[in-house]
C-alpha cells in the first residue's frame, strides 16, 4: 500500500511494533550515476559518541551491531542502497540515527526520483521521504530516526553538504583521515563465530532502466577480502580458508556440516592497536579499490586432451536427488571459503556483514514431522546470529508450495530470519518469488529467492571484476563456477521458451495470432526472462551493470509489461528488448523478428556536431574498420524527413552514397546486424535462445565495443588584440605575468 511522502521538517512515529527496519534509498538510474548510503549514531548532543559510530561503505557495522550497511542492490525501477536497523539494539545513550548519503562523483542535482522508504521486517512501508529541490550537495541527510520517550519517530529532514562524505562527517564529529595513503582506522568488534572461535574482521565494502537485486553485489558495492602477512597483536584480520571437508554430524547421522580451517592473516585497511596506545588517526572516507587476481594457470599438460583436476567433481551424478546434494554442498562450502562470494550472496537476503557459516541437511520439528531444508546458513556479527534455511532445486526439480510454507513456519517457530530458496527458475522480475505462499506466512520471515543463474553471475563478478585477493580462494570460487557451467551439475540457466512456443511462432507466421490467445502471455513472460538472463550474462562478462530501458508505466508494473509484450508480439510479430551498457556509444536493441524468422541488434549513435557531412562518415568509418561488412548504417539528418541506408561493405568503398546532396547535415547513425533465428523451443543446436544470445553478443563486440561517442572540442580562448586585455585590466596589475 502506498504511503504519502513526509514534508521535510515532518515527522511520523513508528509503530511500537516496528523494531527491524530497513532502510531503502533509491534513484533512478541513468547509468553511470552512484550513491553511497551511511547512518551515524548521534548522543543528545547530536554528535557521535566515537568514530566507530559512523556506518559506511568501508565501516559496514556499528559497535553494538544496531546499524549495519547492507550494500547496493536492484530493483525494477531503481538503483537501491540499504541499511538496517535494529532498534532493540541501539545503545540507551543514542538519541538519534541520522541516515546520510553522499556522492564521490556529480551532485544530488543530477539525480531524478530520488527518494528514502522505512520499511518493517515485512517489507511494510512505514514512512517515505522524497528529495525534489536538490541542486550542487554532494552529501545528503535524509531523515533522522530518533527517540521520544518510549517510541521512536522518524523525521525528513533533507539538509545537504557540498564538501562530500567527509565533510558530512567531520559536521557530527567523526575525525577524517586527511592522508589519503593512511590506513583505514576502525574499531573492530569482536565477532564471536558460532563454534566459539574468535575472528575479528573488518571488511572493506562496498526511460527507466530496469536492474536487479543481483546486480547489487556487482562492482559498484564490492565486498572482498584483502591477505597479507601473520596480524600484529590486536590487529583485525581477514579469514583465509585452507581447507574444506564435509563430514557427517556427531550428533546426527543424517546432518552433514560444512567446515572451514581458517587461518588468520592481517587486513592492511586496519591499523594494528597497542595495548595502552591510541593508534587511531581518523576514517578514511575514500573508497578502496579492489584486489585483482586470477586463478592459477595450468601450463604442464602433457596434450590438449588432459583434463584438470576438479574439486567439485561432476562425475557419477545418479539420481536428482543426488545432483540436488552435490550442487547445495559445492555451493556452501565455497561459500564458506570465500568470504567476499559469500557476503555478495547473502547481501542479497539483508544479511549482517559477518563471516557465513553453512550447514547441510539440520532437521527440525514441525508438528508431527521432521523436515530437513537441504541447507542452513547462519552470520554472526556483534553478538547477533542471523539464520537463513536454505531450499534447493537443481535439473527440472520445481519448488512445491506447501515445502517452502514448511519452512516458513520453522523459521518463524526458531526465531529464523529468513527462507532462500535457488532452482533454475528465473523470476520475471527481481524481488518475486516463483512460489505463491500464504502472505501471512511472512509477517517475521522474508522469503527470497536465487536462480542458478543469478549465483553464477556472483561468483564470476566476485572473481573477474571484485577481485579475490587469496589465490587458495581464487581457485576454490574459479572451481565453483567450472562446476556450476558443466551440464552435469544441474544449475543451468533459462533455456526453455515453453510449451506454447512452436504454437505462437507458428501462428506468427500464418497470421492467424490474435490478442485473446491464451498462449501468447506465456511467450511473452518467456522473453522477459531471456532479457533478464541476457543482462545478468553481460554484467558478469563486462563487468558494468547492465539495464533495461523501459518505459516508466511499465517499468513498475510486471502484469503491465506482460501486456505490452503481448501486444506488440500480436501486432508486429516481434519480440523486442533495449539494453544500456555504460560506456556503450548508444543503447543496444535485439528485436526477434518471428514473421522473418530473423535477430536484429541495432545502436543509435549520434553524429558529431561539427565538420561536412563526408566528415562525419568519415569517423564513423575509422572506428568500424573490424566490422563485418553486412552491417547496414542507416543515416538521418537533421531538418529534413527520411534515410539513406548502405551495407558496411559498400559505403567502405563509396562513402559518397550515404549522402543524398551536398549541405545536408547529418545527424546520427544507427548500425543493425541480422542473424538467424533459431526456432527450437529449447536446446544448443537451431534454438531461439542461444540465436538471441549469440546474436546479441557478437554485434556488441565487432560494432558497438569498437565505438566512441563524439565528445566536442575543449572551448578555446578567443583571440582578443593585445590593446583591448590592457583596457579591461585593473589598474594596478603588473605589466606582465609573474615568471
Amino acid at each position: 500500500m502506498d504511503i504519502e511522502s513526509l514534508a521535510r521538517g515532518a515527522n511520523r512515529t513508528l509503530p511500537s511494533e516496528a523494531r527491524r527496519l530497513r532502510v531503502v534509498l533509491s534513484w533512478r538510474d541513468d547509468g553511470d550515476a552512484d550513491v553511497d548510503g551511511s547512518a551515524l549514531l548521534l548522543s543528545e548532543a547530536r554528535r557521535v559518541r566515537s568514530d566507530a559510530d559512523f556506518v559506511f561503505y568501508n565501516q559496514p557495522t556499528s559497535p553494538d551491531g544496531s546499524v549495519n550497511h547492507t550494500g547496493r542492490s536492484r530493483s525494477e525501477t531503481s538503483v537501491e542502497e540499504r541499511l538496517s536497523i535494529d532498534l532493540d539494539e541501539v545503545a540507551a545513550d543514542v538519541a538519534v540515527i541520522a541516515v546520510a548519503a553522499s556522492r564521490e562523483a556529480g551532485t544530488f542535482g543530477d539525480l531524478t526520483d530520488l527518494r528514502l522508504r522505512v520499511l518493517d521486517a515485512a517489507n511494510t512501508v512505514l514512512a517515505v521521504c522524497d528529495v525534489e529541490d536538490a541542486s550542487t550537495e554532494t552529501a545528503l541527510v535524509f531523515t533522522e530516526i530518533y527517540r521520544r520517550g518510549e517510541d521512536w519517530k522518524i523525521r525528513c529532514v533533507g539538509q545537504g553538504w557540498d564538501t562530500g562524505l567527509s565533510g558530512l562527517a567531520q559536521d557530527f564529529g567523526v575525525t577524517v583521515e586527511e592522508d589519503p595513503d593512511a590506513a583505514l582506522t576502525v574499531v573492530p568488534d569482536d565477532e564471536t563465530p558460532l563454534d566459539g572461535t574468535s575472528v575479528e574482521e573488518t571488511p572493506v565494502e562496498d526511460l527507466v532502466e530496469v536492474v536487479d537485486a543481483e546486480d547489487e553485489s556487482s562492482a559498484e558495492d564490492p565486498s572482498v577480502e584483502t591477505a597479507g602477512d601473520t596480524p600484529a597483536s590486536g590487529a583485525a584480520s581477514t579469514t583465509v580458508v585452507t581447507t574444506v571437508t564435509v563430514s557427517a554430524s556427531t550428533d546426527d547421522p543424517t546432518t552433514t556440516a560444512v567446515h572451514a580451517d581458517v587461518a588468520d592473516v592481517a587486513d592492511p585497511t586496519v591499523t594494528p592497536s597497542v595495548p595502552g596506545a591510541s593508534a587511531r588517526s581518523g576514517v578514511r572516507t575514500r573508497k578502496v579499490a579492489p584486489p585483482q587476481a586470477k586463478p592459477p594457470a595450468l601450463r604442464l599438460a602433457g596434450a590438449d586432451t588432459w583434463q584438470a583436476a576438479r574439486l567439485f567433481s561432476v562425475y557419477g551424478v545418479g539420481s536428482a536427488g543426488e545432483q540436488e546434494k552435490r550442487a547445495t554442498s559445492a555451493l556452501l562450502a565455497t561459500m564458506m571459503a570465500v568470504r567476499g562470494f559469500a557476503r555478495g550472496v547473502v547481501s542479497h537476503f539483508g544479511a549482517p556483514g559477518g563471516a557465513v557459516e553453512a550447514y547441510l541437511e539440520v532437521p527440525f520439528e514441525l508438528a508431527e514431522a521432521r523436515v530437513y531444508p537441504d541447507g542452513v546458513l547462519r552470520v554472526a556479527r556483534a553478538g547477533k546470529t542471523w539464520t537463513g534455511l536454505v531450499e534447493v532445486k537443481t535439473g527440472d526439480g520445481q519448488l512445491r508450495r506447501d515445502q517452502v510454507e514448511n519452512y516458513l513456519d520453522v523459521a518463524r517457530a526458531q526465531g529464523f530470519d529468513a527462507v532462500i530458496t535457488i532452482s533454475n527458475d528465473i523470476p520475471p522480475a527481481a524481488g518475486e518469488h516463483p512460489v505463491d505462499v500464504d502472505k501471512r506466512k511472512l509477517r517475521k520471515v522474508s522469503l527470497h529467492h536465487l536462480s542458478w543463474a543469478e549465483v553464477l553471475h556472483e561468483a564470476q563478478m566476485a572473481l573477474t571484476h571484485r577481485g579475490v585477493a587469496d589465490p587458495l580462494q581464487a581457485w576454490i570460487l574459479h572451481e565453483l563456477i567450472r562446476y556450476l557451467q558443466h551440464p552435469r551439475s544441474g544449475a543451468s540457466g533459462f533455456d526453455d521458451m515453453g510449451a506454447a512456443w512452436v504454437t505462437v511462432r507458428e501462428a506468427v507466421s500464418a497470421g492467424t495470432l490474435r490478442v485473446g490467445d491464451r498462449k501468447v502471455p506465456a511467450v511473452a513472460e518467456a522473453w522477459i526472462r531471456l532479457v533478464r538472463q541476457l543482462r545478468l550474462q553481460l554484467t558478469a562478462e563486462l563487468g558494468v551493470t547492465v539495464t533495461h530501458v523501459l518505459p516508466r508505466k511499465v517499468a513498475a508494473d510486471p502484469v503491465a509489461r506482460v501486456a505490452a509484450t503481448t501486444t506488440r508480439l500480436v501486432t508486429s510479430g516481434e519480440l523486442e528488448a533495449t539494453v544500456r551498457i555504460p560506456g556503450a556509444a548508444g543503447p543496444v536493441s535485439v528485436v526477434a523478428d518471428l514473421r522473418t524468422s530473423q535477430i536484429r541488434s541495432s545502436v543509435r549513435v549520434p553524429a558529431p556536431q561539427e565538420g561536412t557531412a563526408h566528415r562525419r562518415v568519415n569517423w564513423l568509418l575509422k572506428q568500424l574498420k573490424d566490422a563485418p561488412d553486412d552491417v547496414l548504417v542507416d543515416v538521418s539528418f537533421s531538418g529534413r524527413s527520411g534515410s539513406t541506408c548502405e551495407r558496411l561493405g559498400d559505403v567502405r568503398n563509396a562513402p559518397g552514397t550515404l549522402i543524398p546532396e551536398r549541405d545536408v547535415a547529418v545527424a546520427a547513425f544507427t548500425l543493425s546486424r541480422t542473424n538467424p533465428m533459431g526456432t527450437k523451443r529449447s536446446g544448443v543446436k537451431n534454438a531461439f535462445i542461444p540465436s538471441v544470445t549469440d546474436g546479441l553478443e557478437t554485434f556488441y563486440s565487432s560494432v558497438v565495443q569498437p565505438l566512441r561517442a563524439w565528445v566536442p572540442p575543449a572551448p578555446k580562448f578567443s583571440d582578443e588584440p593585445e590593446d583591448q586585455v590592457d583596457e579591461q585590466a585593473p589598474d594596478d596589475a603588473p605589466d606582465t605575468l609573474p615568471a
